[in-house]
């Protein structure tokens, strides 16, 4: 049985399967990326949930995981030589565990890099823009007067969406040969364009209905019966 005694994070939030990988999350777009990947893989693991609510994230246990106390992260009991490994940044860990079980990021080098700047993508501009935009247009930004802010978040919003709809015109996903094959590159966008048009309500001031081919994209993302599960993952109470 592994032995996760020398992470701290681990007294806060006990490992009742330590031999499993141990997820620290929330569903939130970034938090699902790895709920998601970790379905679609079918890898064990223990699920612990962290509560941004009420800072847990920000305690000495998280912290001494993440120092930038942001969720998800992961400890691996099985890493790299058999020992531990401890990771954070969504992205990060994307590539990692496909690198792990060689799934969703090519071994071929011209593609691996094409799906990583799809990765890298999301990571620069969906997130951070949306998650602009969702603050301005549904929570405490809403309530200022100057528009601008949002205005502006909005306007970049749709220009990325025009962007990923440029993208998936003639294909299903993001990233291969021919329509495209289902990798890390979707996998990281989606619960971001899922959140702008659902949880944030921004699908009129962004005008998602011009974006045939990302709503068609979102769809086929949200059929998969594991990105539901990820999606769902760690339940909430």
């Amino acid at each position: 049985m592994a032995d996760l005694s020398a992470f701290p994070i681990t007294r806060r939030w006990p490992a009742q399967h330590p031999d499993r990988l141990q997820l620290y999350s929330l569903p939130t777009p970034n938090g699902v990326k790895v709920s998601i990947m970790l379905e679609e893989l079918g890898l064990p693991y223990e699920p612990h949930l962290i509560d941004i609510t009420k800072n847990e994230t920000w305690g000495p246990e998280y912290l001494s995981l993440n120092p930038n106390g942001k969720i998800p992260a992961i400890i691996d009991p099985d890493g790299p030589g058999g020992q531990p490994l401890a990771l954070w940044e969504s992205g990060a860990i994307l590539v990692y565990l496909a690198d792990k079980t060689g799934r969703f990021l090519s071994t071929d080098p011209a593609l691996r890099y094409e799906t990583l700047q799809w990765v890298f993508f999301q990571m620069a501009a969906i997130g951070p823009m949306f998650g602009q935009l969702g603050f301005f247009h549904k929570f405490a930004g809403r309530e200022y007067e100057d528009k601008r802010p949002r205005d502006r978040y909005a306007a970049e919003s749709r220009r990325l969406l025009g962007v990923l709809n440029d993208r998936l015109a003639e294909r299903d996903w993001l990233v291969g040969p021919g329509r495209g094959d289902y990798s890390i590159a979707d996998i990281a966008s989606l619960g971001w364009v899922r959140n702008l048009v659902g949880f944030y309500e921004a699908g009129d001031i962004v005008g998602f209905k011009d974006f045939p081919h990302v709503a068609a994209w979102l769809e086929r993302g949200l059929a998969r019966p594991a990105v539901q599960r990820g999606l769902d993952s760690p339940k909430r109470d």
